[in-house]
């Protein structure tokens, strides 16, 4: 574990496993000196249990891929991720260095757009998109009243202007476009309203009730590697990161005529474990431009940094994050496609609602956009055993309940949630009744009688993510004049202030949105919403159900049992054994 969870924390999050079952090549020893043979017949005497020093052979340190920890089910994540190798601030300036960016030309005379420089096999056009809870935690570390669209144009200048990244690198790279990932939250809100509530966009293969949120990556992976019962449950929608890469990569790849890989999508993010949702292979263009089944394909997402690794970009350029102006970046290129340019480069950002809450609103939306369609219907808030478990009702003018819906954030108050989703056992007695699940009052269906349930690993939600800045990180230290080290009274202040942050913005509006056929939820227009999908859709030549909508696996753990060998595999293991030459 890292200093990111403090020993208070540790009972709402998932520790990781003692076994790894990540292959490790080994090579056989090499034989014993002369001088060292006449001491191996002597006997050590060992005493109260104590266990004989081991001399290390030096082996260097096994690496674990992204990629080893998803198909390994040894461990189950929490909010940090662990053993991660790929995917830091390092990563992101080998890639910056590796060649010459490619260069967006256009429009012609006929509108058109092209590349140069794709003659460098590894020249790529480089995309970032940041996240309103990283914005927020780098703001509320700004101090002095920094907004979050001010650490917002703060983060533009490090990727977009000649004094950001560009400014120490080895081709003076820099990012072509930097967006809001608020744009792709947007959708997925109407996404999952229109799959809950029903609509013209709704997956064929909707989620079992009650739907279960699925944004969160270590609350899919914890579900994926233990309890795969409630699969069935997650949402289908993408979450905002994945949406987004899906989006970039598919129009730009499609409208510019180059290969999905030569495009670099970066995404900055609170949390670890979205790092590991990079990486998964339903993710990937296998999906969206193969068979649409799952595969190791080019990612829609190529690296996930958090908030805390901004700082050590900039750090590494010899910057001073705090030190860049929150003045408005330099003019970028047009998107080469006007619909999505207007989608994704709105006038003004709209403020967070407070009443959503931190992790993007899945679950108030829809209640809004129920209550939109019944007028006179109230939202009703029931408090729960803490204050990470929350009960939501729209009733009507009538008194009837139309909708229950819920919030369980935290792993502590996830474990309740899922104990009430298990299916009931079939009893072994001949005759006897199944118990379980069955045990709860009837009408229930498998314990829970909500339509909709938000579920986040991190209690708080997404602004307490583990990768986001902490008060006892000596930045903030620093920076605050702290006297003695921050405990947990101080970091709940600190939170404070970082979701303070988050919701300082804009008032909501409306602008360039459509509100011709369909109600206006918040400032959001669905129909607005659903005619860019649409739009996508028809752009590219991809059904919206590859683009928009994800899949689940179960992952069933191997560790500890006997793995089944095939002929040449146990071939291999014996010329390994005899030191033969594999």
């Amino acid at each position: 574990m890292s200093a990111i969870l403090s020993v208070d924390d540790l009972n709402d999050f998932i520790s990781p496993g003692v076994a790894c079952i990540k292959p490790i090549e080994t090579l056989p020893t090499a034989a014993p000196a002369a001088s060292e043979a006449n001491t191996s017949n002597e006997f050590e005497v060992i005493l109260d249990g104590q266990q004989p020093e081991i001399k290390s052979n030096n082996a260097p340190p096994a690496e674990i891929s992204l990629t080893d920890c998803l198909a390994c089910s040894g461990c189950v994540t929490s909010a940090e991720a662990v053993l991660v190798s790929l995917q830091s601030h390092n990563e992101v300036l080998n890639v910056l260095d590796s060649a010459p960016a490619l260069k967006l030309v256009g429009p012609d005379a006929n509108g058109k757009y092209s590349v140069e420089g794709l003659e460098n096999s590894a020249a790529k056009l480089y995309v970032a998109s940041v996240s309103p809870q990283s914005r927020a935690n780098l703001a509320a570390t700004c101090g002095k009243g920094v907004t979050e669209q001010q650490a917002g144009r703060m983060i533009e200048q490090l990727f977009l202007g000649e004094q950001g990244l560009a400014r120490g690198g080895k081709w003076g790279n820099k990012f072509t476009w930097v967006v809001d990932t608020n744009t792709a939250r947007e959708a997925t809100l109407v996404l999952g309203s229109d799959e809950v509530l029903g609509g013209s966009i709704a997956p064929s293969d909707k989620a079992a009730t009650p739907v279960l949120t699925a944004s969160c990556p270590g609350w899919v992976c914890y579900a994926e590697k233990t309890h795969p019962y409630v699969l069935p449950h997650l949402s289908r929608v993408k979450s905002p990161q994945a949406l987004m890469g899906t989006l970039l990569k598919t129009s730009l790849s499609r409208i510019l005529n180059i290969s999905p890989d030569r495009i670099w999508h970066l995404a900055v993010m609170p949390c670890f474990d979205k790092k590991l949702e990079a990486s998964r292979e339903e993710l990937t263009d296998a999906v969206w431009a193969g068979d649409g089944k799952p595969g190791r394909g080019v990612r829609d997402v190529d690296c996930v940094i958090t908030s805390k690794e901004i700082l050590m970009l900039a750090a590494s350029r010899d910057l001073d994050f705090f030190g860049l102006p929150a003045s408005v970046p330099p003019q970028t290129p047009q998107y080469p496609d006007p619909s999505i340019h207007d989608f994704l480069f709105r006038p003004s950002q709209r403020q967070q609602l407070r009443e959503a809450g931190t992790s993007g609103g899945n679950m108030h939306f829809i209640l809004r956009h129920l209550q939109a369609r019944h007028p006179g219907s109230q939202i009703q808030i029931v408090p729960g055993r803490n204050a990470d478990v929350v009960e939501y009702k729209v009733v009507a003018e009538s008194g009837e309940i139309l909708f229950k819906s819920a919030r369980y954030y935290g792993f502590r108050n996830i474990q309740n949630l899922v104990r009430k989703l298990k299916p009931a056992k079939a009893s072994r007695m001949p005759g006897g009744k199944p118990f379980g699940s069955a045990k709860r009052p009837a009408g229930k269906a498998n314990g829970l009688d909500y339509g909709y349930v938000e579920v986040m690993a991190c209690p708080g939600g997404c602004t307490n993510g583990g990768g986001q800045i902490k008060v006892d990180d000596q930045v903030v230290v620093d920076r605050k004049g702290l006297a003695v080290k921050p405990g947990p009274l101080e970091q709940k202040e600190w939170q404070k202030e970082v979701d303070e942050a988050y919701f300082s913005g804009d008032e909501p509006d409306s602008e360039a949105q459509d509100n011709t056929s369909d109600l206006d939820v918040d400032g959001i227009s669905p129909s607005h919403i659903r005619n860019v999908l649409t739009h996508w859709s028809t752009l590219t030549g991809i059904e919206l159900e590859r683009l928009a909508y994800t899949s689940y696996r179960e992952v069933v753990s191997d560790v500890g049992k006997e793995k089944k060998m095939t002929d040449t595999e146990r071939v291999v293991q014996l010329a390994g054994k005899i030191g033969g030459g594999w």
